[in-house]
């Protein structure tokens, strides 16, 4: 048998043997909020159902353990801490400019039923969980909005590894005949993302510091007056819905609106942006 055949075997044979467990541990992983993708494990639970080795339906039943807990944690500190949490996973994540705004429209547009799509958007879940505490959807609905999101979420990509089976073991076959080399280059591409948004993190951080007014600076010039400057809140129609409350005569004008509401950004005076 080539050395290819037997590795695939190999892989196989890990699946069948501890599949549940690694589809287990990716899931957790990832709704922890740790960057560590578990659609490919989907994908490969899903091929190897294709075969008659696992059972899809216990494979769901896996995943909704693995994910529902991680998620009611996250939205009970949403509940309780609230903004505190948002602005601790804005801090830890690689890309700081962008990583509550998403979630946030995508709740305001969908509302609720956010929940049952978030999962399909890799970064999001986490967020989605906590907002959910924030904006005060009850427990239950929660925990059914959360459940059935994970389902259609795992049921799809396992859906696909079962349709596709064939497909993929064909694909798993050259990766194992590449053996070694695969890993380095997987190594080297998750190494260069990661170096790429860590740096655009840092030109992001050092451009607030060139452009910034500290809170006790703006409220000095506020009291005194100063009519040389105007202060936008650009926060998010969901932001304000939370915490309903503004540096009085600021003008908001949500950072999504800007090139519609540009009109009304004053053009002879200082400008101030906020957003949270």
């Amino acid at each position: 048998m080539p050395l290819s055949g037997i590795a695939m075997n190999d892989v196989v044979q890990v699946l069948v043997q501890y599949g549940y467990v690694v589809l287990f541990a990716f899931v957790l992983v990832e709704q922890i909020g740790l960057p560590i993708p578990s659609v490919p494990v989907l994908l490969g639970v899903g091929a190897v159902a294709g075969g008659g080795r696992m059972s899809l339906a216990l494979a769901l039943g896996v995943v909704l353990a693995a994910s529902l807990p991680p998620d009611l944690v996250w939205y009970r500190l949403g509940r309780r801490r609230g903004s505190r949490i948002l602005g601790l996973l804005c801090r830890i994540s690689l890309e700081p400019d962008s990583c509550v705004r998403r979630t946030e429209n995508l709740f305001t547009r969908r509302g609720r039923k956010a929940l049952l799509i978030v999962k399909f958007f890799p970064g999001l879940s986490t967020l989605a969980s906590t907002l959910a505490g924030m904006v005060g959807v009850a427990r239950w609905q929660f925990i059914v909005l959360d459940g059935l999101g994970a389902m259609m979420w795992a049921g799809t990509w396992m859906g696909l590894g079962y349709v596709f089976s064939d497909a993929l073991e064909l694909v798993a076959s050259k990766v194992s005949y590449l053996g070694g080399y695969v890993l380095v280059i997987f190594g080297a591409a998750l190494a260069a993302y990661i170096a790429i948004k860590f740096i655009r993190r840092q030109l992001f951080f050092r451009s607030l510091r060139i452009a910034r007014i500290t809170p006790d600076d703006l409220k000095r010039r506020l009291d005194a007056g100063d009519g040389d400057l105007a202060v936008i809140d650009t926060r998010s129609a969901l932001d304000v819905e939370t915490a309903p409350y503004a540096i009085p005569g600021a003008i908001w004008i949500a950072a999504e609106e800007i090139d519609q509401r540009h009109s009304e950004v004053p053009r002879d005076r200082e400008i101030v942006v906020y957003c949270t």
